[in-house]
């Protein structure tokens, strides 16, 4: 019996083929998901530590030595730091950095300042010297170039330094001598060559300091660390993981590793501080790999059901095919075990080759695609993909089984007829449990908020086939009609193809396989692009800008000025910073130099106009007062305070040409009148008015009296900053609280009421701004639309444009104008997260030129480079196998597709060739053979993109395409209607080649034997 299958597997050997490559689509697809996986998991841990910040890749443990001048007896035991040194023995694979300072006073012109005197390892090699040289013997100083060009110091300069201890007293902070003076000699200065290598750590050696430039340590080395006398020192041991540590294999066991040293550390004492953003890193792995083994099991299973019903669709027809030899075998009363073996057994030695040689294809077809899109990466060489194969096998096999049970149990008699019985009450049966399992799948969905979790996770395969098989229920009346009516109007080809498809009950079961291919394909599609478009919107909307410079602390009118003299015409630079955090109910804000947005900031989809949002945040308004030199003067006549209620007078003021923000306080109101003054030097360039404070001495209730503002100017030069006219005029000035303001002959009347007292100002500031300040808004605003002003104090705000999502920002943000934020606060303190955003256009030697200007960029940010780690991360690499998925459903639509032509060949061939005998025209003929399985094509396409839009609508807002935590972004939930349809179209034309292929063969087929048949 065996030889006699296997020439019955020799004599029809292209549809053996045919099934056979059907089973290795079929096991390669449950080979492929697995294996996909492991390579998913290794590309989205590479790609991570190739695209993890330096904090991210090392690890720090410090603590605090103690004193070695003046200690204090009953201080607790100092620190056994050598200690530390056998825990690292734990966690091979890291280079090691050590390294010592304290801070010293001496060179400074200020004891607000003091010098970092940093022994670290091996730090030459990472400094390039621009004058001397480094240091080689003890008593050796090498400083920044810029300290030293700003102290007037060179190589071989003397110096003295102390070491110095902070004074935490606020009324005299900076540092205090606290140690033996020690002589020292400069030898060199330097320049670092990245200040963000991971060799620096997190220390921030090189952070800016206002008013005083970027930041620049004295290194010396160890021996003068330790000769020199000092009061404390703090020490650390930075470890840079090494590229063993981070291979991707090992991931395991470097946390493991890590924990255990925290515990060591912990072990040390309190004094030891353990840091690392190594876990950070390992979960941001781990969310991508979760999020990968979410993405992919989607269309991992209806690639598998599609490969089982193509299979149960091409030996199905293959069992029509040979229903009279089978019924041969029947008549001449053979054994069950021998009909049964006769009548799967072609059909199985296919199917069992090909799965076979899936499991081999689904390992190379993903060993290809890893090598294309992770290349150096590698895909795991072990067995564990293969785990579902002898599954995928067994399903194989059953279909192929099930698709001839009606050939194994029906009788001679119905083996014998030509035309099929139609479908059964068991089909219609199958069916519904396939759509009621869908509907239930689609429910869970809903039910658990999109948790691809249970039944749920095969929700998109459900609804994909219960949509096709329902689709292929209503094609055989329609096809019918069709046909009959091409019939009655004098097109016997059109009709001949149609009554082919509404006949042949495999042809509902082929169109539900089309329709299903399409669908994947389609629905694939839709994932890929909408998760592209995502990470574009991620990737512009998130960082704000193409490039955002992170600067280090600075003054915001400082930032404001230096970024308006490095781009004078606001063509690609815009100044930014942050409003403070107001609490829970106040979402989070940026300050912006807004004539400058459009020019500058990635602007949300859907939103008003960007350029007519930052005209209704600048809208025209007064000059602010100003004070012409550093002199600075106020004439006030104070009535009223009761004894021992004393008032003290202070001015907020901002130097406009960024010198910086300073309160100045012009001393204890007198009664009568009086003037008071005081020098400010940051106003050399000029000084605005920011506000005019009121604080009491004490914490006294009930402060009542009259304050009389009669000039604001200068005294050298003589100058007025307002007008007599301006400051007699209440409605150019504001008082929030504690007091009112009247117009008096003589000035500006203050009117003090302070029931609570004035431990904190009360101000009164100039109406240079529009009041309420504007501010563009993305989510609702707090109740009264009270912000967080730059000062930290109440802002009110008026709302004036809704927005989908601010920059940088999310869908939780305000906007304000950074000018009239800071001119309404009266802080005087430094910017909060101070950005530099820029446009494409912006130099390259951009950051030259804003440190040019005193600013210190401490950060880079850019879009592309966002994108990039995006497209790094679990959704965006697993979603390639939603690509991969398409094309071999492709492979097995097309494949059922060749291998019902070739069942359906001879005998269409016999009765088309009677046809043509009997007068049947070469064109209708033509049009018989061509056009049937193309209008198959067709229909299924238009079905096919339909079910792929509709169940892309149920389920695709369940799937993590940003992943499990997404950002709080406008994210994209469809995708663009030109990408599906270019997939679904491209699905077609090739399922229409295929589809004219068999037709031209067929037509050929019968015109030979036409001609053949009249030779004869």
């Amino acid at each position: 019996m065996t030889g006699l299958v296997l020439a019955m597997v020799w004599r029809r050997r292209g549809q053996a083929v045919t099934l056979a490559l059907l089973a290795v689509l079929a096991v390669a697809s449950a080979v492929a998901a697995p294996a996909y996986l492991i390579a998913a998991d290794r590309a989205v841990a590479a790609g991570q530590i190739a695209t993890a910040a330096p904090g991210e890749l090392g690890l720090s443990i410090s603590a605090s030595l103690s004193a070695q001048a003046g200690a204090d007896p009953a201080a607790p035991p100092p620190v056994d730091f050598t200690a530390v040194a056998a825990a690292l023995v734990d966690l091979p694979g890291f280079d090691y950095v050590y390294a010592s300072e304290y801070p010293a006073v001496g060179i400074e012109p200020s004891l607000e300042f003091a010098s970092r005197m940093v022994f670290r390892q091996g730090v030459c090699e990472h400094l390039t010297v621009r004058a001397g040289r480094c240091p080689a013997g003890e008593g050796e100083l090498l400083l920044g170039e810029r300290t030293a060009a700003r102290l007037g110091l060179r190589p071989g300069d003397p110096v003295t330094l102390t070491g110095a201890r902070f004074n935490n007293d606020p009324q005299t902070p900076g540092y205090v001598p606290a140690a033996i003076p020690q002589r020292l000699t400069v030898v060199g200065t330097y320049a670092v060559r990245d200040a963000g290598e991971p060799y620096w750590g997190t220390h921030g050696y090189f952070t800016a300091t206002p008013g005083r430039g970027p930041g620049e340590p004295v290194f010396t080395l160890m021996a003068t660390v330790a000769a020199m006398d000092h009061p404390g020192t703090d020490v650390s041991i930075d470890g840079m993981a090494g590229p063993d540590v981070l291979d991707v294999d090992r991931l395991g066991d470097l946390r493991a590793g890590i924990d255990r040293l925290g515990d060591t550390a912990g072990k040390l004492g309190s004094g030891v501080q353990f840091s690392t953003g190594l876990p950070g890193l390992l979960d941001r792995i781990d969310a991508g790999r979760a999020a990968a083994r979410q993405l992919v099991p989607v269309l991992a299973v209806p690639l598998v059901l599609l490969a089982c019903f193509s299979i149960f669709l091409a030996v199905g027809y293959g069992a029509e095919g040979r229903q009279d030899e089978l019924a041969v075998v029947a008549l001449r009363g053979s054994r069950w075990w021998t009909r049964w073996w006769l009548a799967t057994g072609e059909s199985l030695v296919a199917v069992l080759t090909g799965a076979l040689l899936g499991c081999l294809a689904g390992q190379l077809l993903v060993n290809a695609v890893a090598a294309n899109r992770f290349p150096g990466v590698g895909v795991d060489p072990g067995w564990s993909s293969l785990r579902y194969a002898p599954l995928a096998a067994v399903a194989a096999l059953a279909a192929a089984v099930a698709a001839q049970r009606r050939q194994l149990l029906s009788p001679v008699s119905t083996l014998l007829r030509r035309n099929p019985v139609r479908r059964g009450r068991r089909v219609l049966i199958t069916e519904a449990v396939v759509v009621v399992l869908a509907v239930v799948a689609g429910i869970q969905l809903a039910v658990s908020n999109g948790s691809l979790t249970g039944l749920g996770l095969f929700a998109p395969a459900l609804l994909i086939l219960a949509f096709a098989l329902v689709a292929a229920r209503l094609l055989v009346p329609v096809v019918t009609r069709w046909a009959a009516r091409a019939l009655r109007r004098g097109r016997p080809g059109t009709a001949l193809a149609g009554f082919q498809l509404s006949r042949r009950a495999g042809a509902e079961r082929l169109f539900a396989l089309l329709v299903a291919t399409v669908g994947v394909a389609g629905y694939a599609a839709c994932g890929v692009d909408t998760a592209a478009r995502g990470r574009d919107v991620e990737a512009d909307l998130g960082t704000g800008a193409a490039r955002v410079l992170d600067v280090g602390p600075v003054y915001r009118q400082q930032l404001l000025a230096a970024v308006r003299a490095v781009d004078e015409h606001g063509e690609f630079a815009m100044a930014v910073s942050r409003l403070p955090s107001g609490g829970p109910t106040v979402p989070s804000g940026l300050a912006v130099d807004s004539p400058r947005l459009a020019a500058v900031a990635d602007w949300p989809a859907g939103a008003p106009a960007v350029r007519d949002v930052a005209d209704r945040l600048r809208p025209a308004a007064a000059d602010p007062p100003v004070f012409d030199g550093t002199d600075i003067s106020v004439t006030a006549t104070t009535t009223g305070l009761e004894a021992g209620k004393r008032l003290r007078l202070s001015v907020a003021l901002t130097a406009l040409d960024g010198r910086g923000d300073t309160e100045v306080q012009l001393g204890l109101l007198q009664p009568g009148r009086r003037v008071y003054q005081q020098r400010v030097p940051v106003c050399r360039g000029r000084c605005r008015l920011n506000g005019i404070g009121l604080t009491a001495v004490g914490t006294a209730l009930g402060i009542t009296g009259r304050v009389v503002l009669h000039e604001l100017g200068t005294v050298n030069p003589v100058t007025t900053a307002v007008p007599a006219g301006q400051l007699r005029d209440p409605g150019r000035w504001r008082m929030a609280a504690n007091g009112s303001l009247t117009a008096d002959p003589a000035g500006l009347r203050i009117d003090v009421d302070a029931a609570g007292g004035l431990s904190a100002a009360a101000w009164v500031q100039p109406v240079d701004t529009p009041w309420p300040l504007p501010v563009a808004h993305a989510g609702p605003l707090p109740p009264g639309a009270m912000l967080t002003g730059l000062d930290a104090g109440p802002l009110p705000a008026v709302p004036i444009a809704g927005l989908p999502a601010v920059p940088l920002l999310g869908r939780h943000g305000t906007l304000v104008d950074l000018e009239y934020a800071d001119r309404v606060a009266v802080d005087a303190a430094l910017a909060q997260l101070p950005q530099v955003w820029l446009n494409d256009r912006a130099p390259p030697d951009i950051v030259d030129r804003l440190s040019a200007q005193g600013l210190t960029v401490t950060g880079d940010h850019r879009a592309g480079l966002t994108r990039l780690r995006l497209a790094a991360q679990g959704p965006a690499l697993a979603l390639w196998f939603h690509v991969l998925a398409a094309g071999l459903a492709v492979l097995l639509g097309a494949g059922a597709l060749v291998l019902a032509a070739a069942v359906d060949r001879g005998r269409r061939v016999d009765d088309l060739t009677a046809l043509r005998v009997q007068g049947l025209g070469r064109g209708a003929t033509g049009r018989a053979t061509l056009w049937t399985y193309a209008i198959l094509v067709f229909a299924a396409t238009v079905v096919g993109l339909v079910v792929a839009v509709g169940v892309w609508a149920l389920t695709g807002w369940t799937l993590p395409l940003a992943g499990l935590t997404p950002p709080d972004l406008p994210l994209p939930a469809w995708p663009r209607p030109g990408a599906v349809l270019a997939a679904c179209g491209t699905v077609a034309a090739v399922l229409f080649l295929v589809a004219l292929a068999t037709g031209r063969d067929l037509r050929n087929r019968i015109e030979s034997k036409t001609v053949n048949g009249r030779n004869g």
